[in-house]
């Protein structure tokens, strides 16, 4: 149990870090946030609502408790890492643009399989 609580809190704090880090610029507009979403073809109104739907993303995985809300949190995540993805690949950009919401990625899966194990150790040993 020791060994997934930690595993679990590593990859989550990284993931966490990596999606916080990526919604700031979005949040305040930063230029370089600007131009990658026009460049992907988004209009600029959705670049705030994106960033702070990381952050509340972020907030409600890292709160105990709220078991559903975590599970559509990391939803969210995915697609957006996803959509990120699928959007680099549509525009032609190489794999060195696209790699960045690929880690995100792996990071928001690694976390949620670590979330999971978590949850059903916890519920074997309320079984006992």
């Amino acid at each position: 149990m020791k060994k997934i609580k930690i595993g679990y809190w590593g990859i989550t704090s990284l993931m966490s870090a990596f999606m916080l880090m990526s919604s700031v610029p979005d949040i305040v507009l930063h230029p370089d946030a600007v131009a990658m979403i026009t460049h992907l073809g988004y209009p600029k109104y959705f670049i705030p609502f994106i960033g702070v739907c990381k952050i509340l993303g972020v907030i409600t995985i890292l709160i105990p408790g709220f078991g559903r809300f975590k599970e559509w949190a990391y939803a969210g995540l995915v697609f957006d890492l996803i959509g990120a993805i699928y959007s680099h690949i549509s525009v032609g950009d190489p794999v060195t643009i696209w790699v960045f919401p690929a880690s995100g990625l792996i990071l928001v899966i690694g976390s949620y399989i670590f979330y999971r194990k978590q949850l059903s150790l916890t519920k074997a040993k309320c079984a006992d």
